[in-house]
């Protein structure tokens, strides 16, 4: 699975909020743009989808942005990557043994292989929350190893 422009300025815009913010105090578009060094154009549109998926909240007019709409700990990595990409899946294959997906040779096997690694990569994003990363980009919690 390769992760999306767009899954990762979400994860960075969310990171900025989570290291600058107060959960009270509302962050504009531009301050987490010039913070982050993303396009503010682009960066309104995830702010949106993340603010769908109940993410953040937002309040307009004079003083308004974003917010986190729940505690940093509670917020999954997946969960970011998911609000703006869909689903995480290794491949857009149908599921092993339906819709005729085994009539050739050896499909049901691969198939059942990406299935696996989407699981896997769903586990391990699901192993970190943004506050696990805010302490991580404070230096107060080892990196992950490679």
């Amino acid at each position: 699975m390769k992760v999306s422009t767009r899954g990762d300025y979400a994860s960075r815009a969310l990171l900025s909020l989570a290291l600058h913010g107060d959960n009270q105090t509302p962050r504009s578009v531009r301050d987490v743009a010039d913070r982050t060094g993303l396009p503010q154009p682009y960066l309104e549109q995830i702010l949106l989808a993340l603010k769908g998926a109940g993410i953040v909240r937002s309040k307009r007019g004079v003083g308004g942005g974003y917010v986190l709409a729940r505690e940093a700990s509670t917020i999954l990595l997946s969960q970011i990557v998911a609000a703006v990409d869909g689903p995480i899946v290794a491949g857009d294959f149908g599921d092993p043994h339906t819709g005729g997906a085994c009539d050739h040779e050896g499909q049901c096997v691969l198939l059942s292989i990406w299935s696996s690694a989407g699981s896997h990569m769903q586990a391990y994003l699901d192993s970190f929350t943004l506050a696990d990363i805010a302490e991580m980009a404070r230096g107060q919690l080892d990196w992950p190893s490679t």
